[in-house]
């Protein structure tokens, strides 16, 4: 009998080792094993952005020569042309190269009034409707959150179309024929975008583009005129951005 429950006891004392031994190993495997974490979600980046925005044309027409043939008086120095402001909407198109290198064309048209100064006081010399497509290439800070400046540089081509004389009698003068050249122009620009989530924002924009065209022009349908028209504007805009 001793020996009987000696060897149950041996038995015991075996099956509990081998048990702990099993523990042992499973904690060992458990340990062992990795602990994957799942993968953050990357989004796909889009290179493509549009804003619609309200523009605002300054034109800046110091400078412009006059020349009226046979009349000096009416000439420049002695006059010189005003150009009216406008404001029209406008809708531009970004890609961008990398996270910091974007092209942007913008699209819109502008109508503007001529009317002379100086010798030329109020005289109406008439309008034309402006497509001014306009290139740049931009340099995007991106350090700044949510801010994201912006520099650039490009070109501008500006068509004159739907050109129209004055035709208004002042002082026994009316410009009865107009007519504007097509012109390339430079373009200096500098704003931001400030980012209200991934994909939606605000624009604040300013370009400044160097036009100077050619322009002729009749009066009292006998008299030429010629000179260049400087018309340099300011483009001051505002609206919204869209990032795809």
């Amino acid at each position: 009998m001793k020996r009987m429950m000696s060897n149950a006891a041996s038995l015991l004392v075996l099956a509990t080792a081998l048990g702990g031994a099993m523990v042992s190993a499973q904690a060992a495997d458990l340990a062992a094993t990795p602990v994957y974490k799942k993968a953050p979600i990357i989004e796909p980046w889009n290179p493509w952005m549009i804003r619609v925005r309200a523009l605002g044309v300054l034109p800046y027409a110091s400078g412009s020569t006059v020349y009226v043939q046979g009349v000096p008086a009416l000439s420049s120095p002695n006059s010189g042309l005003s150009i009216g402001n406008s404001i029209v909407p406008e809708l531009d198109i970004s890609y961008f190269f990398t996270k910091n290198i974007a092209a942007e064309l913008i699209l819109g048209v502008t109508k503007h009034s001529i009317t002379g100064t100086g010798s030329l006081n109020n005289l109406n010399i008439g309008s034309s409707w402006l497509l001014p497509p306009t290139l740049t290439l931009q340099y995007h800070f991106t350090d700044f959150g949510a801010f994201k400046p912006y520099i650039g540089a490009g070109v501008n081509y500006t068509v004159f179309f739907s050109q129209s004389a004055g035709n208004t009698p002042l002082n026994g003068l009316s410009v009865t024929a107009l007519n504007i050249s097509n012109s390339f122009g430079a373009v200096a620009q500098v704003g931001f975008d400030y980012m209200l989530d991934r994909h939606w924002g605000v624009n604040f924009d300013v370009k400044k583009i160097f036009l100077e065209p050619n322009y002729s022009a009749t009066v009292n349908n006998a008299i030429p005129v010629s000179g260049r028209a400087n018309i340099n504007p300011l483009l001051v805009a505002a609206g919204l951005t869209y990032k795809f």
